[in-house]
């Protein structure tokens, strides 16, 4: 094989906060060409790869479709369901979670007036809903999920009657944007400096978001330099519906420690199905995992009746 010459990254990440949830974050100095390369892919999966929590379903108690009116609120079914998308969410554990209100009589109801589960929590509790009237009732249970990205109601499937499924925005950042600016080191002018523009809903920080999406396109790019080999997916019809529920918990499900259950989820094994089999070399490489944690996971599967791979 050609020797080849290998770029030694040396830049610094800097965070500017302008507000808590938006940073101006700076990395330099980068090789020439390096500031659009980077900039670019990180800002695609800033907008599109990062999970969050989002509501999914509406029930409307007298309710039974999008087009209908609510009696006693100012607001049609339309504009509540685009009120219902604007709210921003944070959880912990792996969801579904429920919210629920019920309001009777005059009021302007917001998204602080929703009764959540344990481990939801409303971001922006001042989101306008909708307007009851004095003689008026608004009695609404809403489901909501983890994903990434935005998912339309389209793609989703309900077979309750009454059930209303919302477009959901996943993602927890609202917007970004890049420049790239020329910097110089000792004589050198040409090094590029790249600064991102980031604003997320609060549930992480700016620089907790770039870092997530920079984890994510280094697994990515590892797969190139060290390829595993994909499973076959297993097909669950040979196994008994004990094993097929087995497989289909989620490491949260495992009682593992947060700490561990979070960092197998960001390495990609968000199932015991995904951990079945996985070789214990791969798995040692999540970020945040040693070999005590991989004890921990162990044990947790053996319980199951699962192993990790040679």
């Amino acid at each position: 094989m050609q020797n080849q010459i290998v770029l030694t990254p040396n830049f610094v990440v800097k965070d500017q906060s302008i507000e808590e949830n938006h940073s101006l974050i700076t990395i330099e100095p980068l090789e020439k060409g390096y500031g659009h390369t980077l900039g670019n892919s990180l800002r695609r999966v800033l907008l599109t790869s990062l999970s969050g929590v989002a509501f999914t379903k509406v029930r409307i108690s007298g309710v039974d479709h999008q087009f209908s009116t609510i009696k006693g609120v100012s607001e049609d079914m339309l504009d509540t369901i685009l009120n219902l998308k604007l709210i921003r969410l944070q959880a912990t554990g792996s969801g579904p979670w429920v919210a629920r209100l019920n309001i009777k009589g005059a009021k302007k109801v917001q998204a602080g007036d929703l009764e959540c589960e344990a481990g939801l929590e409303v971001i922006n509790a001042t989101q306008h809903i909708a307007t009851v009237a004095k003689d008026g009732q608004l009695e609404l249970e809403l489901t909501a999920e983890l994903g990434s990205g935005y998912v339309q109601a389209v793609d989703g499937k309900t077979n309750t009657i009454g059930e209303i499924l919302l477009d959901s925005l996943f993602s927890p950042v609202i917007t970004v944007s890049y420049q790239v600016e020329s910097t110089r080191v000792g004589r050198r002018t040409d090094f590029d400096k790249l600064v991102l523009d980031v604003l997320t809903d609060g549930s992480l920080t700016p620089l907790q978001a770039v870092q997530n999406s920079a984890q994510i396109l280094a697994s990515q790019f590892m797969q190139i330099v060290e390829p595993t080999v994909v499973k076959e997916p297993e097909q669950l019809e040979q196994l008994s519906p004990e094993e097929q529920e087995v497989l289909r918990l989620t490491v949260e499900e495992l009682d593992l420690p947060t700490r561990i259950a979070n960092a197998l989820r960001k390495g990609g094994f968000k199932t015991v199905s995904d951990l079945k089999g996985a070789p214990k070399g791969l798995v040692v490489k999540v970020k945040n995992l040693g070999e005590k944690s991989i004890d921990i996971v162990e044990q947790a599967l053996a319980q199951k009746g699962v192993k990790l791979g040679e």
